[in-house]
Formats: C-alpha cells, sequence, structure tokens
C-alpha cells in the first residue's frame, strides 16, 4: 500500500528503493541493474523525488528515463517517443503517454526495457548532434 502524505526527500537512489515496500525494492533494484547494463554512461540522480538516469553527461529532464516504486507496480518513464517506438511490444502493460507499469506479479521484460533505454540513448545523442 502507497504511504499517505508528502513524499519524502531520499538523499540517494539507495536511500529510495530501501524506503520501498519489499516487493517494490526488488523490482526498482531489478529495473535499475538493467538500465545500467543497458546504459553504463548513466549517471544515477533524484529527479521529482524519483530515481533518474541521465543518459548523456549532464542531461536534462528530457534526457532522463526515471522509475518509481507503486502499490501493484513499478513505474518506468523512459519518455514519449520511446514508448511511442516500443507501443506494440508494451501491449501487456498498462501504459501513459510517457510511462509503462510493469506489474510485481510479472517478471520485468528485460530484454525489451534494455532495447528501450538503448533506443532513448541513441535518440538523444542524434539530437544533440543536429
Amino acid at each position: 500500500m502507497a504511504k499517505k502524505g508528502p513524499m519524502p526527500n531520499f538523499e540517494t537512489i539507495d536511500e529510495y528503493i530501501a524506503n520501498q515496500p519489499d516487493q517494490a525494492q526488488k523490482a526498482l533494484q531489478e529495473l535499475r541493474e538493467i538500465i545500467l547494463e543497458a546504459a553504463p554512461e548513466a549517471k544515477e540522480i533524484l529527479n521529482y523525488k524519483i530515481p533518474s538516469f541521465t543518459l548523456v553527461p549532464g542531461g536534462k529532464r528530457d534526457q532522463q528515463i526515471m522509475m518509481a516504486g507503486y502499490a501493484k507496480f513499478v513505474g518506468f518513464y523512459p519518455f514519449p517517443t520511446t514508448m511511442e517506438q516500443f507501443s506494440e511490444e508494451l501491449n501487456d502493460y498498462k501504459q501513459g503517454k510517457g510511462s509503462v507499469q510493469f506489474p510485481y506479479d510479472k517478471p520485468l521484460p528485460k530484454a525489451l526495457i534494455k532495447k528501450m533505454v538503448r533506443f532513448r540513448r541513441d535518440e538523444i545523442l542524434k539530437q544533440s548532434k543536429a
């Protein structure tokens, strides 16, 4: 169950994860590892009080991907263009414009997440060279 009241301020992603329920901790840690496998150069930061990963040096908010723990799922925020690119492969998951919900009762789709992270990183790099 989600905690009531304002979201606490965490200093690190480790602290954020440690303060989540057990299922969320496991999924968030696994998602974090998948993201860093796909983009080892990503820098971990907290943005909007949730774990974020800058995919290019000094990446602004729209150059980051984010994740967050919820009562029944882990939210993954790879950016709207990434969601559009992989919408068919994500058909089994609840989606928003720039997000997808991975329920705790299903394994994370590791290969798909890696493709999404690499797609977004490559998209950012192409935009910065244009």
